[in-house]
């Protein structure tokens, strides 16, 4: 099989194919031809040869080009990137490396406004050892209440990491599944249908939803209602989940707390927002999975469905 590689990225280093990820592919998989492409002239060049591309993105006019392809596999978690001719056959592989990356970047704004971070280090330039101050706003994650929305694998790899700090777990699909091996009789698994039951006793609400028809707007002005004063609300899946002048309003208002935020309505998020300035917002410009290590377990993913009887070669 010929693989075509097409695997950059201006912003972020981590996400560009190096050499030693062709060296793996090669020593790997020996019976496969690798071909790297650093511009999408090389790789529109290269196509008509591919029987298997990497790529972020396809354009559904590149299959006109393509007659020997059977393969794409991405990198990335959301499938709105590969756009193909309805009733197309080939075989596409998506990744499914980022849940330990994802609970990282969740757990790690949880702390921060658990802790206080923000305003330690805001009374740590005045040079105050301000210790009732910042108590006051410190808690802790022990017997809160957590409902991920969104409880599929990365939302349940999130879980397994919450739960030793004796989080309460909720999570929220569209079908009832049987629960992880981690639940206790605290935690539960509910459908889409009692979210607006379960929001009010929530204290941190983290939506990891897909994009698509299904999820777009799909958490609505009412849901902010619901939400207890105190809730911080994360969303490390896609922006299209509710309006962003709906979160703005709730965040405003002092309906919810606050908010940690790595994906927008509109990407990237205009200057004019007013999510920009508003000191109970954490802002991550959609890198929740971001990592050193990203292509590599990209990579190491994907070689076992490569290999003969991995049901793609």
């Amino acid at each position: 099989m010929k693989i075509v590689i097409y695997l950059t990225h201006p912003h972020v280093e981590a996400w560009n194919f190096q050499e030693r990820h062709k060296v793996q592919l090669s020593r790997h998989l020996p019976g496969i031809s690798v071909v790297v492409c650093r511009n999408s002239k090389e790789f529109l060049a290269r196509l008509p040869e591919a029987e298997g591309v990497l790529v972020w993105y396809f354009k559904r006019e590149w299959q006109k080009i393509s007659p020997r392809l059977k393969l794409i596999a991405t990198p990335a978690a959301g499938k709105e990137g590969i756009d193909l001719e309805p009733g197309t056959r080939l075989k596409v592989l998506f990744g499914s490396f980022h849940g330990l990356m994802m609970a990282e970047s969740a757990l790690g704004a949880m702390l921060y406004f658990c802790k206080a971070f923000q305003l330690s280090r805001d009374l740590q330039k005045k040079k105050k050892w301000a210790r009732v101050k910042i108590s006051k706003k410190i808690s802790s994650l022990n017997q809160k209440k957590v409902t991920i929305l969104g409880f599929g694998r990365i939302g349940q790899i999130l879980g397994g990491i919450l739960k030793p700090f004796g989080c309460h777990l909720t999570g929220v699909k569209r079908q009832a599944v049987n629960p992880p091996d981690y639940f206790d009789a605290e935690d539960r698994i509910v459908t889409v249908g009692r979210l607006m039951d379960i929001l009010p006793e929530t204290d941190h609400l983290i939506i990891i939803l897909p994009s698509g028809a299904e999820t777009d707007r799909l958490f609505t002005r009412e849901y902010f209602k619901q939400l207890p004063r105190h809730c911080i609300v994360y969303n490390i899946g896609r922006g299209n989940v509710y309006r962003e002048s709906d979160i703005v309003h709730a965040l405003r208002e002092k309906q919810i707390a606050g908010a940690y935020l790595d994906v927008f309505e509109t990407e990237p998020l205009t200057e004019t927002s007013e999510l920009w300035s508003m000191e109970n917002v954490l802002i991550q410009p959609h890198l929740s999975a971001a990592s050193p290590h990203y292509l590599d377990l990209f990579i190491k993913e994907l070689i076992p469905r490569l290999l003969p009887g991995g049901g793609t070669c």
